[in-house]
């Protein structure tokens, strides 16, 4: 990756600014921006998401923002409301008054004498989620949106549900958001008024846990900043990018799929990050793209980017399971329109205990299956980051506990493009069921690659807005649609697809233990085959990546990343634990340092899915001089048939002394989940 400090246009950066809202509050942000922009104005690109700009963004910030301040836009990073040091409540992702804030946001940014009143917005997981939220509001100002990482729909494909189950990562990243939500803002920027804000925070940030927790079904909570629920009221053009490490590449061919206006879409092999230092490589020159697509359309300029092809994703080759890649192998293809009239369903029948050929006779007769607990547990993460191991092993260690239908080895190579689909014939014995779908490639040796898996909750087999209940030894047709994927399965490898039960610690599981049927003669692997194209060899390369100077940061304490799989022989119970400890670093424009550390444990046993529970505990530190503060909270999730217990603490210092200790226990009705 390459640095660059010399820019068409000399770079100003405005460290702090406060944007007032109508009602009084003052929202912060940080502003680069072209040295002469009040003689010349500039578009405004802004980013607005509620993780500190000050400290907790400044990494990717400094390599982003004033790269496109020296190519002459204005990058505006801004606090969400009751985040970072803007005044203000934050009481839940996505609400009302985010969007309103930010149509209020553009307004102001027009009226500044340095910006021409074009504006864009880009953003990665929650600044790509409220990008398209925004442009969904249809303000005049907002010409363009990059979203990366995010979804149009935040039921069914985000950290919520998936086909109607349960995630772990509900209450993963909320205990993400509930530690966040106790930083104090920096008495560097807002002044003596610090602590009075804090203390605010504090008290009423509120438990968002409760309310997530309570909304198990597809209802207005999840149908609010949804794009999907109208997809015509995006006007402006989008470009959606993600990666196939990411766990948010699907939304991007639902985008393609049914936006109205200009879109393109890119899915490389990148995890959760932007694809200028996102791993698996190759990272690509992103922010050179980024700047084809805004002077296109915040400038007027004509770059060509809409005369190439709509989608453009890397086809991966067939790599050796492992947790972390440094690159992917593989090739750039691409498809003019999405759906591709190119992609061709090929249905592959199951058969007991292995994969027919494409096109061949259905199966004959049953098989049944009953996972253990621990079925899944090395799935990875829902969301993978890429940058230390947290990405799926190998699957094998996965087979005791799962129906496997393989391949013989194949003759040929095959390439699919798109969602591959399982259809079951399948009868459970309880009420209340989950199925999951692995959708792997099998070396010669054994060891199996996950390339793709799906989930669903059985009592939503109709729908995720009023599911039912399953009943026991009905034989019921269901639809398991595995994510999206782009993979170039060798010849002499097998194809698998294997089933399970459970699919521990990415899905809370079912009540009971359940035992699943599947008839075989109507049940069957669909693959969306892709042929090779004579015009794949015609894509022009990528850039090499490039961003601008680092921030500057020292590192007192290195980070320490972990993830063990324990078995207790004597209690039977299996713990994976995932640790974060991001060490201590100072921002030394600042002065101030920085301590970050996490622990997620996971623990169930194989016989009892009531023994299911989660724990996750969180210390944030803040020092400058004589001055700290520190928060510690913790979250425990666990069951009973009936219901989901929830028991968290909240404890906040200031120079030694306890100032806040909170406490909060509660039972929610489980409600087909």
């Amino acid at each position: 990756m390459n640095m660059i400090t010399k820019f068409p246009r000399e770079v100003r950066e405005i460290e702090n600014v406060f944007i007032p809202m109508s009602d009084g509050v003052k929202l912060a942000a940080r502003i680069w921006l072209p040295a002469d922009a009040e003689a010349d104005p500039v578009p405004a690109i802004l980013e607005y998401v509620p993780y500190r700009k000050s400290d907790g963004t400044i990494e990717r910030d400094a390599l982003t923002h004033p790269y496109f301040a020296g190519h002459g836009y204005a990058g505006v990073r801004v606090d969400i409301r009751g985040s970072g040091d803007s005044e203000g409540l934050l009481l839940g992702e996505y609400l009302k008054q985010e969007q309103d804030d930010a149509l209020e946001i553009i307004a102001w940014l027009c009226a500044q004498p340095w910006c021409s009143g074009s504006v864009g917005m880009i953003g990665i997981s929650w600044g790509g989620f409220n990008g398209l939220q925004v442009a969904a509001r249809r303000p005049r100002a907002l010409k363009a949106v990059i979203s990366l990482c995010s979804t149009d729909d935040r039921y069914n494909d985000d950290i919520h549900f998936m086909g109607g189950c349960l995630l772990l990562d509900k209450f993963a990243w909320y205990s993400t958001m509930f530690s966040l939500n106790t930083a104090p803002p920096d008495p560097a920027h807002v002044g003596e008024k610090w602590r009075d804000m804090w203390m605010e925070r504090l008290e009423k940030s509120g438990f968002w846990i409760e309310d997530w927790l309570r909304h198990q079904h597809r209802d207005d909570f999840y149908k609010h900043g949804s794009v999907c629920e109208n997809w015509d009221a995006i006007e402006c053009p989008v470009y959606a990018v993600g990666g196939w490490a990411d766990g948010y590449s699907n939304a991007i061919f639902r985008l393609l799929s049914n936006l109205k206006g200009p879109k393109k879409g890119l899915i490389g092999p990148w995890a959760h990050k932007y694809p200028h230092f996102a791993k698996p490589g190759p990272q690509i020159g992103f922010l050179q793209e980024c700047l084809r697509w805004w002077d296109q359309w915040l400038k007027g300029r004509e770059t060509g980017i809409m005369d190439e092809p709509m989608l453009r994703v890397w086809m991966q080759d067939p790599a050796r399971p492992a947790p972390f890649y440094e690159t992917r192998d593989g090739r750039w293809v691409a498809e003019n329109a999405w759906p591709s009239p190119r992609i061709s369903a090929t249905p592959y029948p199951l058969h007991d205990g292995r994969l027919g050929e494409a096109g061949t006779p259905a199966g004959q007769g049953t098989v049944s299956v009953s996972s253990p607990q621990t079925t899944g547990i090395a799935a990875g993460k829902w969301c993978p980051y890429g940058m230390f191991p947290d990405q799926p092993l190998d699957q094998r260690t996965e087979e005791g506990g799962q129906l496997i239908f393989d391949s013989a080895p194949l003759q040929e190579d095959v390439e699919i493009l798109g969602a591959p689909i399982v259809e079951l014939a399948v009868s459970v014995d309880k009420p209340n069921a989950l199925l999951a779908v692995t959708l792997c490639e099998v070396f010669p040796d054994g060891a199996a690659s996950r390339i793709s898996y799906g989930l669903l909750n059985l009592t939503h087999r109709d729908s995720h807005e009023t599911p039912a209940p399953v009943i026991p030894g009905e034989l019921m047709p269901v639809r398991i649609r595995l994510n999206e994927a782009a993979h170039h399965f060798a010849r002499g490898n097998r194809i698998r697809v294997a089933v399970s039960t459970a699919y521990w610690p990415i899905a809370w599981p079912s009540p009971a233990t359940v035992t699943a049927k599947i008839d075989l003669r109507t049940s069957k692997l669909i693959m969306p085959e892709r042929p090779s194209g004579a015009d794949d060899g015609k894509l022009a390369e990528f850039l090499p990546a490039e961003h601008a100077s680092p921030a500057r940061q020292t590192y007192l304490r290195e980070a320490v990343n972990g993830w063990t799989i324990n078995f207790d022989a004597f209690t039977g119970e299996t713990v994976v634990s995932r640790i974060g400890d991001e060490g201590v670093r100072r921002v030394e424009d600042l002065g101030l340092e920085v301590e970050i550390d996490r622990r997620h444990d996971y623990r169930i046993k194989a016989d009892d899915p009531l023994s299911a529970n989660a724990f996750f505990t969180w210390k944030r530190n803040y020092q400058r001089g004589s001055w700290r503060v520190w928060s510690e909270t913790m979250l425990k999730v666990s069951c009973t048939a009936r219901d989901f217990v929830l028991d968290a603490t909240l404890d906040a210092y200031e120079n030694g002394n306890r100032v806040t200790s909170r406490r909060w226990n509660m039972t929610i009705p489980r409600n087909l989940v």
